[in-house]
This record gives C-alpha cells, sequence and structure tokens, in this order.
C-alpha cells in the first residue's frame, strides 16, 4: 500500500472515531467520513471493503488501544488510587477542552440501533472487558483479590461512561468529580484492608477541578 494510500485510511479512521466521540453512531455515515477527513470517495471500499461497519470497528479499535494505553501506563504506577485518580482526570480534561462535545465513542457504537448494531455491541462489549481486565490486572498486583478486583475494574468504567453522559448532558464537570471521589475513597478503603497493611486510611482526596460549574454559551 503506498503511503498515500495508508494515510488517507489513516484519516478515515481518525475521523470516524471523531465523529463518533461527538456525534454518535447512526450520524457517522461514509459520507461525514469523508468530509471530515478529506479522503477520495473511491478509497473507502478500497481501505474498507466491509464497508461502514468495518471502518466503526477499526475506529473503535483505535479509540480501544488509545485508552488501554493509559490503563498500561497506570499499571506501572507505584499507587493506584494515584492510577485510578488520573484516568478520571484525563477523562475530565476531554470533556473540558471539547467543551464537552466529545464522549466515549464506545458507548456510541454500544446503543447503534440498525442493521450494523450487534457486530458493533460485540465490539463494544470486547472493548470494554479488554478495559476492566487492565484495571483488574492494576488491583491485583496491588494485592487485592482477583474477585474483586474484577467487580472493581467494571465498577470503574462503569462510573466513567455514566459520568462522562451525564457530563455532557448537563454541561458540567460535577458527574465526573463526584464519581471520581467516591472511587477515590471506595479503593482507599478497599486497600487499605489489604493482609499487611495499616489500618488508618490515607489522608489524600481526589484532586478535584479549580471549578466544576458548568460552561456557560
Amino acid at each position: 500500500m503506498s503511503q498515500r494510500g495508508s494515510d488517507s485510511r489513516e484519516r478515515m479512521i481518525l475521523s470516524a472515531a471523531a465523529l463518533l466521540r461527538e456525534y454518535g453512531a447512526s450520524a457517522t455515515s461514509i459520507d461525514r467520513v469523508l468530509a471530515h477527513s478529506g479522503a477520495p470517495r473511491g478509497s473507502v471500499y478500497h481501505h474498507f471493503p466491509g464497508g461502514r461497519a468495518q471502518l466503526i470497528d477499526e475506529a473503535v479499535a483505535l479509540a480501544a488501544d488509545f485508552v488501554a494505553g493509559l490503563i498500561d501506563a497506570a499499571e506501572q504506577a507505584d499507587d493506584p488510587v494515584e492510577a485510578v485518580d488520573a484516568f478520571f482526570v484525563s477523562w475530565r480534561d476531554r470533556l473540558v477542552e471539547s467543551e464537552f462535545r466529545a464522549g466515549c465513542p464506545i458507548v456510541a457504537v454500544a446503543v447503534e440501533t440498525n442493521d450494523d448494531a450487534p457486530r458493533l455491541a460485540r465490539s463494544a462489549a470486547a472493548v470494554f472487558a479488554r478495559w476492566q481486565e487492565a484495571l483488574a490486572a492494576l488491583l491485583i498486583r496491588h494485592g487485592l483479590a482477583e474477585e474483586r478486583s474484577r467487580r472493581l475494574g467494571a465498577f470503574i468504567i462503569a462510573a466513567v461512561e455514566g459520568a462522562v453522559i451525564m457530563c455532557r448532558a448537563e454541561q458540567s464537570t460535577a458527574p465526573i468529580e463526584a464519581a471520581a471521589a467516591e472511587v477515590h475513597h471506595l479503593l482507599v478503603y478497599a486497600l487499605r484492608d489489604r493482609p499487611g497493611t495499616e489500618s488508618a486510611p490515607r489522608p489524600k482526596a481526589w484532586p478535584v477541578a479549580s471549578d466544576p460549574r458548568p460552561i456557560s454559551n
């Protein structure tokens, strides 16, 4: 494949991911991706013989890799609570930087309702499972039991995704601030109760934003 062809393919995947974040899966059509990416129309079925479903699948994979990279980096942290705090901060910052336009592309495909919906839902489920496994591995590495680590991994992803949706609706960081603070305290106490650890909880609080009020239009 030529470099130009490769660039065109990458632009289309990046554009699809961006459109999914802002407009949802139903609005992410081939025409809209072409307009956003500037890619030639003739390249669509050359690069994506499976059509729109394949393009969205690859956009989902791109988004999944990005977030998995954040979690993988967090896995190397000495303090798992600080690592999860940073995970929430990254989502909060993305919301603020996009003025609450950018959500999660994985959620966008999970709620898709058309002929491609079953395939896209399976892709979304696989991504959520991957993120949960990565978070569980982080907590297991720091001494939590496997079963509880898996439950907490699922809970953290659910808390983040739900909070992102609420933040976009309210045009405010308040929901993700609240979710992050509660997850922070939950992890502090869960890790405090590990065998061989001191019983006193840590005094540190989750790093709240300077101003969680809605952004005015």
